[in-house]
């Protein structure tokens, strides 16, 4: 899972024979020279999604990908950190907000117009230094055996009822949560949004977990009746752990909720980047028809992934069993909307949720 991270950073480090910052620079500037180009990415994406894609790009270029992974705020702020001296030629992350605190600060190079154009212009940076890869929407994963269907709540407000005060499971610290907090503030204001968050840190008490991985599999296993989730995490539990070991399903909240919220995965080319046509390559293989492709087909082979995200670019669309992204009905926020998720992290830091 994403938090095993550690092993897959210090296997790109020895493997290229020094510190990550060294590797980097090591090679000829962009391909230009002799000698292979190797780019760092700073990826806050599931690892075996990144190295899918890593695989098929390398193959492909001969480009080679040092990869420092850990989660995408941990990263955004070390970028932020390093400012103009950063390491990393590209961040990947699985959420918008991080992509746009650093385009904020003035730290993302533009990208070509033909890799924006790869994604629907709803789904990238409305500054145009990042660009949209894949997409994941928010559901209620639950155990029938617990809750019922008909019992389950049809709006993200109901969570803060206390009918189902032990009964719901969260992960807050994950950024996965902030866009549903902002769809939450922008449709009933800062007042309520806190009143909210208070009360579904009651309800939660016990089962505020650290991550989504974590509430979709204690759920599963009957330690808790529902929770909130990106609809990928329960596809990729069935997956791994097959059909018949499955005890809980997922729905949706109702067409146009504030619970209902599409999040947009994204890449960007860093403007400090030393090897700018390296990463803009990067970049476009992403959001290109092979790496759509990776995204749409499931599976464990080194050009398949276990995302069960949604491809949002290049036409193609997944291969997954499930509600087909055209399909959806989320609430209608937009990415400058979303924003950089700072004012969500304020609300649940007062809330008592971090």
């Amino acid at each position: 899972m994403r938090r095993a991270r550690a092993a897959v950073a210090a296997a790109a480090i020895l493997a290229c024979g020094g510190a990550l910052a060294a590797c980097s620079n090591s090679s000829a500037s962009d391909g230009t020279g002799g000698g292979a180009t190797t780019i760092t990415l700073y990826s806050g994406q599931h690892e075996q999604t990144a190295q899918s894609l890593i695989t098929a790009f390398e193959k492909k270029t001969g480009i080679k990908v040092v990869v420092r992974s850990d989660d995408e705020d941990v990263l955004a702020d070390q970028i932020a950190t390093e400012g103009t001296h950063s390491p990393a030629d590209v961040f990947f992350t699985e959420n918008s907000p991080p992509l746009e605190s650093l385009q904020a600060k003035g730290l993302l190079a533009a990208l070509p117009a033909a890799t924006l154009a790869s994604t629907p212009s709803k789904f990238n940076s409305p500054q145009g230094d990042w660009v949209g890869v894949s997409a994941r929407v928010s559901v209620l994963v639950y155990n029938p055996s617990l809750i019922s269907a008909s019992q389950l709540p049809t709006k993200v407000s109901e969570l803060a009822d206390s009918k189902y005060k032990g009964k719901l499971a969260v992960a807050p610290g994950e950024t996965d949560f902030q866009p549903i907090v902002t769809a939450y503030q922008h449709a009933y204001g800062t007042a309520a949004t806190l009143s909210w968050l208070k009360a579904i840190d009651t309800n939660a008490s016990g089962h505020v977990y650290p991550d989504n991985e974590t509430v979709a599999s204690q759920v599963n296993r009957g330690a808790v009746a529902f929770g909130l989730i990106n609809q990928y995490y329960w596809y990729r539990m069935r997956a791994e752990i097959g059909a018949g070991n499955m005890h809980s399903n997922v729905a949706h909240l109702a067409p146009g909720d504030p619970g209902y919220v599409i999040d947009v995965s994204g890449a960007a080319v860093l403007k400090s980047s030393t090897h700018q046509s390296a990463a803009q390559k990067f970049v476009a293989f992403l959001v290109s028809k092979q790496g759509q492709e990776i995204l749409a087909t499931p599976g464990t082979g080194p050009e398949q992934s276990l995302s069960f995200e949604y491809p949002i670019a290049s036409g193609v669309t997944t291969h997954a069993g499930e509600t087909p992204f055209s399909q959806l009905q989320p609430y209608p926020i937009s990415i400058a909307q979303l924003g950089d998720g700072t004012a969500a992290v304020t609300l649940m830091r007062q809330a008592g949720l971090l």
